[in-house]
């Protein structure tokens, strides 16, 4: 069993929200809209309707045109995948699925904590069958292997599904966090920085609900817990 990243099991107490918060506080220039990567919603176990959440450093994998001068993977990525990792693969915008429920089988015997798809994926009924957590942009029927190819694994990817967010990078080995808001990434160098604000906003955000609930206005509440 890999051991506990002590990061990972903190950010597990937060919601993809609380994380945004912290980052847009942080006011880094290589973190945009508070790390949010737009296009991505839940589909497994269920379409966002229970407390399905996951937390992982992130395993990439970029697909590309079969007509890209760079060269197939000779590996499956799907038998590399560390235990704890949340496997993001990156695709182009193709009607084809580019992840399905045999990857997902192979991936949960490994221990992955999830899957996000910048893409398409299919056997949805597969995947909620496993209690799979899944993101993604849609679904699919078609298998890859006739417009696309794995050209790479572990390196950066550009997220392909937000249209709104031309130009947003996705490291590997940086944190995701997913829930029923959407996908957020966490970059491993301000993970440290993010925490203790996490802590604070949601401890001041507790204290306004509080508030609110016994009749005092929202300016008020905020003017003294925020």
């Amino acid at each position: 069993m890999a051991a506990k990243d002590p990061v990972v099991e903190a950010l597990k107490e937060y919601t993809t929200c609380d994380v945004s918060d912290a980052l847009q506080k942080l006011k880094d220039p290589q973190v945009r809209n508070g790390g949010f990567l737009s296009g991505l919603s839940n589909w497994s176990p269920t379409r966002q309707q229970e407390d399905t959440k996951i937390v992982g450093p992130l395993y990439t994998v970029k697909y590309s045109p079969l007509d890209d001068t760079a060269p197939k993977l000779a590996k499956h990525y799907i038998d590399s995948v560390p235990e704890g990792a949340v496997i993001f693969i990156s695709s182009p915008r193709v009607p084809n699925a580019v992840y399905g429920g045999l990857m997902t089988a192979r991936a949960k015997y490994q221990k992955a904590a999830g899957t996000i798809v910048d893409g398409r994926f299919r056997d949805l009924q597969e995947q909620r069958d496993q209690a799979w957590p899944l993101w993604a942009r849609d679904v699919g029927t078609a298998a890859p292997g006739e417009v696309v190819k794995v050209t790479g694994v572990n390196v950066p990817v550009e997220l392909q599904s937000g249209e709104d967010q031309k130009g947003v990078r996705i490291h590997p080995g940086d944190y995701a966090i997913a829930d029923m808001n959407g996908v957020v990434v966490l970059p491993r160098s301000l993970a440290e920085q993010a925490l203790p604000l996490m802590r604070k906003q949601v401890e001041a955000d507790t204290n306004v609900a509080k508030a609110l609930a016994e009749g005092m206005t929202f300016a008020e509440a905020a003017k003294k817990f925020r």
